[in-house]
C-alpha cells in the first residue's frame, strides 16, 4: 500500500495467490479499516477460508469436496511446511548445498500442485521449471524462503472480514479449494466466484490465459 501511495495511485486493486492470497486478504482488511486506504478490491486464487466443526457435519458436495481437499494436504502433502516452520535452517543447508536437492524439493511441488495428469512437463516447459528452480538457486534463497514459514506461522492474523469488493477464482488442482460459504465468512463482499474446469496452485504460471481472463472479468468492473 505505501508503495501504491508513493507511485501516485489513489486508487488500485490487489491480487495474490498461495502466500500472496494472504497477503492481499490483508490489504483488503487493512482498506476495509481505513476508509482513505486506496485499495478498492482485491482478487485471490487461493481464498483464505477454512472449515468449522459444524461445515464438516452433513456437508453438501461442495463443502465436501473442500474438506477432502484438506484432509489430503493434511496427511500427505504438509511435511515440507511442517519442516520450514520449525527447522528451516536444518533444511536450508541441504538445499543451498545441493542443486539436484533444490530441484526435488521445487519440482515435486509442480508435480503434486499443477493439474499436470501425473506429469509437469504436460503443462510447463522443462526451461519454464528449471526457469522457477533458478530463482532459488542462483540467489541462494532456500533459506530465506524456508524461514517464511518460520517467521508466520503461528502469528495470529486479523479476524476482521474484508469488506471491500473481493473476487475469487478457484482452479481444480489448488491445494485448499473452500466452500463459498466458508469464504463469505473471511470475505462478506463477496462479489464474483468462480470455479475453473483446469488449473491448479500456479495458477497464473499453469494456465496464464485463463488467469488473466479471470482479472480482466473481475476487475473491469472498477473501470
Amino acid at each position: 500500500a505505501t508503495v501504491m501511495e508513493r507511485l501516485g495511485s489513489e486508487r488500485w486493486v490487489a491480487q495474490g495467490g498461495d502466500w500472496g492470497s494472504a497477503v492481499t486478504t490483508q490489504i483488503g482488511r487493512e482498506a476495509s479499516s481505513q476508509p482513505d486506504h486506496g485499495c478498492i478490491g482485491i482478487h485471490v486464487n487461493m481464498p483464505i477460508a477454512r472449515p468449522t466443526l459444524q461445515d464438516s457435519d452433513q456437508p453438501d458436495a461442495e463443502a465436501k469436496a473442500g474438506l477432502d481437499a484438506l484432509k489430503d494436504y493434511q496427511d500427505n502433502d504438509s511435511g515440507y511446511s511442517k519442516q520450514q516452520a520449525t527447522r528451516p535452517q536444518s533444511l536450508a543447508y541441504g538445499l543451498a548445498d545441493s542443486p539436484a536437492g533444490q530441484a526435488a524439493w521445487i519440482l515435486e511441488k509442480f508435480w503434486k500442485w499443477t493439474d499436470c495428469d501425473g506429469h509437469p512437463e504436460n503443462v510447463l516447459t522443462r526451461d519454464e521449471l528449471l526457469d522457477n528452480i533458478m530463482m532459488y538457486w542462483l540467489p541462494n534463497t532456500a533459506g530465506s524462503s524456508a524461514r517464511l514459514y518460520w517467521e508466520s506461522f503461528g502469528k495470529p492474523l486479523s479476524g476482521l472480514p474484508v469488506t471491500v469488493p473481493t473476487g475469487c477464482s478457484l482452479f481444480p488442482k489448488e491445494i485448499f479449494r473452500p466452500a463459498r460459504a466458508w469464504a463469505e465468512r473471511t470475505y462478506s463482499n463477496l462479489v464474483y466466484w468462480n470455479v475453473l474446469d483446469r488449473g491448479g496452485h500456479f495458477a497464473a504460471f499453469e494456465q496464464t490465459d485463463l488467469f488473466v481472463q479471470e482479472l480482466r472479468r473481475y476487475f473491469g468492473r472498477f473501470r
